[in-house]
């Protein structure tokens, strides 16, 4: 039976946690799009040595899981004699460095598909290789990749209630308190649930169409 005085009371606490895990999925998403786009331009210049090291960052972060990712990240500092580093540091550090290698390999495919020809017309013209990228490339590999950015998006918001396992007072860990004080397990990671089917069934939804448009503007 659902208990709605107990769900009134969580109200206030669930939401200063959503606020919380929406902070940190959007700056990590945020962080990890410059990332992601530094590191892919590394996986397509003419230099051996920066291409070995652009794969080697996709295949490290992806490779390993994002849980291990936090705990390494938050456990890190104390081992060369620095502060703790804040739970939500920390968990922003995490989330921007694994959604940095996902978005490289998506704007990579981005980048590959735009024709040759208009990175030697502008290298003609005298533009720089970063003016290039920033001014030509990029909003076109943004365009054409859109949909897969946001569908990245929804994964980071699903994986970021793995930083609970740092303290962050993140939605999954304020459910966990919850349920633990009143024992009403079922019903508090039910609620859970739906908050994150209100937030990423909206995205994905955006997500196809924004897939269905870009393939009928390209018909």
């Amino acid at each position: 039976m659902f208990d709605w005085p107990t769900f009134l009371f969580s109200l206030p606490l669930l939401g200063k946690a959503l606020l919380i895990t929406l902070q940190t999925s959007l700056l990590g998403n945020a962080i990890g799009f410059v990332i992601g786009t530094l590191i892919s331009s590394m996986q397509l210049a003419k230099a051996p040595l920066l291409r070995r090291l652009g794969g080697s960052y996709i295949f490290i972060f992806r490779g390993v899981p994002l849980l291990v990712q936090l705990l390494v990240i938050y456990y890190l500092a104390p081992m060369f004699g620095l502060p703790n580093l804040l739970p939500m540091v920390a968990a922003i550090m995490a989330l921007s460095l694994c959604s940095g290698a996902y978005i490289a390999e998506i704007l990579r495919g981005g980048l590959l598909a735009i024709p040759s020809g208009q990175r030697e017309a502008a290298h003609l013209l005298g533009m720089s290789r970063p003016a290039i990228l920033l001014r030509i490339e990029l909003p076109q590999a943004v365009q054409s990749t859109l949909p897969s950015l946001v569908n990245e998006l929804v994964l980071l918001i699903k994986s970021s209630a793995l930083v609970s396992v740092v303290g962050l007072a993140d939605l999954t860990r304020v459910a966990q308190n919850l349920a633990s004080s009143d024992y009403l397990f079922f019903q508090h990671y039910l609620v859970l649930a739906g908050i994150y089917c209100l937030i990423n069934i909206p995205l994905t939804m955006f997500g196809r169409r924004l897939e269905r448009h870009l393939e009928r503007s390209l018909a």
